[in-house]
């Protein structure tokens, strides 16, 4: 079974928001199993280890690996069914430039991203960390150091969270197939990995999230889930875990769509183009308008935005991927205040614009400049005082009933997008069918 056979097979969330459009065939949403099933941890804890979370908003994803040498996406050995031991061979020829996590740090720090969250074995089995398990790591091979440590290092130089991404799905194991099958497989299977678990859990300081892929071909009982996970607050007591080990945990992740849960903390991850891992001629890049829209998006409805990057075989970030991030970093340095800490907002109503709060603020990111006038309608606060969030400058306006008709402003966009400040007298909210039908109705017919 592929990844998104796999992954449909784990159901979608109905009514998705699609922000913008994806063409990545393996990228689905997906859900545990069973909503029902424990957790590791309180709801009052979770609150406590999540708030540096809900503030950050926006995180850099990392897929980096052996398939970052061949350059055709992260799936390349078994889209293209290479054997495991012609695979291996790249071990040979992955040798990263020193200390490149110190240039991804900076360029998410630029880009106005608070965490990052890095592979340190996708599901080609290989390992970026030093782990007494396997010889298939890359301190043992030709690379001959530790990259989740110098990634961890580069995180923190830069004053960044940072999380470790773990598949549990494993191609290159011996027993990772056949672990459905062969209970003596399971057993070995299982113990490795919650050895490696325990590594990258033990040997890096403090570590702020544990992101889990792909649970195939065991459920939770036969990855004893609930057991690993145990192990894993034991040793990280502040530690975010996210739902993707068949059990709930602290946070959901939809993928390649942005979907709001009602109930949970949750985070859209998504690529920059349409790879995740580095793919030479992937050339089906994000704007960086769509970039800061996703951004806004998930902060309106209280959740995360992860954006990956696919850094090449030597750790260098695609130059596209560099200028996106950097532009959208010019825009958060005068706008991010507007998403940073941002609360759930439930305003929405608007052809040309799209909002977040924070308190009693509404702020209104205007991606289709209309020009010198722009208009909110069927607002149901006062608002006492308007400007442009970026510079400060005061806006003149208008309510009454219907709308706040916001006027004097330049004739040509001012930025990307541009964000106004309205300041309200309570929490903003708006309620379209309401005023639709109480507004007087004065035409002939």
């Amino acid at each position: 079974m592929n990844r998104r056979d796999y992954l449909l097979s784990m159901g979608a969330t109905a009514g998705a928001l699609a922000v913008a459009p994806t063409r990545d065939l393996f990228a689905q949403e997906q859900k545990p199993p069973d909503e029902s099933a424990p957790t590791t941890s309180t709801i009052e804890d979770r609150k406590r280890r999540m708030k540096w979370w809900h503030e950050a908003k926006f995180g850099m994803f990392i897929h980096w690996g052996l398939y970052s040498v061949v350059g055709r996406h992260e799936w390349v050995m078994e889209m293209e069914g290479i054997p495991v031991k012609d695979y291996e061979l790249l071990a040979q020829q992955f040798r990263p430039k020193p200390n490149v996590a110190h240039d991804w740090a900076r360029l998410a720090k630029r880009a106005g991203m608070k965490y990052m969250v890095m592979t340190t074995k996708h599901h080609e089995g290989f390992c970026l960390f030093n782990s007494k398990l396997t010889d298939y790591c890359a301190p043992k091979q030709a690379a001959g150091r530790d990259l989740v440590q110098e990634y961890v290092d580069g995180a923190r130089a830069e004053g960044l969270r940072f999380g470790f991404y773990y598949s549990l799905m494993d191609w290159h194991h011996p027993d990772g197939a056949r672990c459905m099958t062969d209970e003596g497989a399971r057993r070995r299977f299982v113990d490795y990995i919650h050895g490696q678990v325990n590594e990258l859990m033990s040997n890096y300081g403090k570590v702020d999230v544990l992101w889990y892929d792909v649970p195939w071909p065991l459920d939770a009982n036969g990855w004893e889930s609930e057991k690993m996970n145990r192990m894993v607050r034991k040793l990280q007591p502040d530690i975010i875990i996210n739902n993707r080990s068949k059990i709930p945990e602290d946070f959901d992740t939809p993928e390649q769509r942005i979907v709001a849960s009602a109930e949970r903390p949750w985070e859209s991850c998504m690529t920059l183009n349409d790879s995740w891992g580095y793919h030479i001629a992937d050339n089906g890049w994000k704007t960086p308008t769509t970039v800061i829209r996703n951004v806004i998006t998930c902060a309106h409805d209280g959740g995360n935005y992860l954006l990956n990057i696919g850094p090449t075989g030597d750790g260098s970030v695609p130059p596209e991927s560099v200028r996106i991030l950097s532009t959208v970093g010019d825009w958060t340095q005068a706008n991010g205040e507007s998403f940073h800490g941002a609360d759930r907002c439930q305003p929405t109503r608007s052809r040309f614009a799209s909002f977040s709060r924070k308190g009693n603020t509404l702020f209104m990111h205007v991606y289709y400049w209309p020009g010198e006038t722009v208009v909110l309608a069927n607002l149901l606060n006062k608002v006492n005082s308007v400007k442009l969030l970026a510079s400060g400058q005061p806006v003149k306006f208008e309510q009454n009933e219907w709308r706040v008709r916001m006027t004097g402003l330049p004739r040509v966009a001012p930025a990307l997008v541009t964000t106004i400040a309205l300041e309200c007298d309570g929490e903003p909210r708006q309620d379209q069918e309401k005023k639709r039908a109480e507004k007087p109705r004065e035409g002939k017919f």
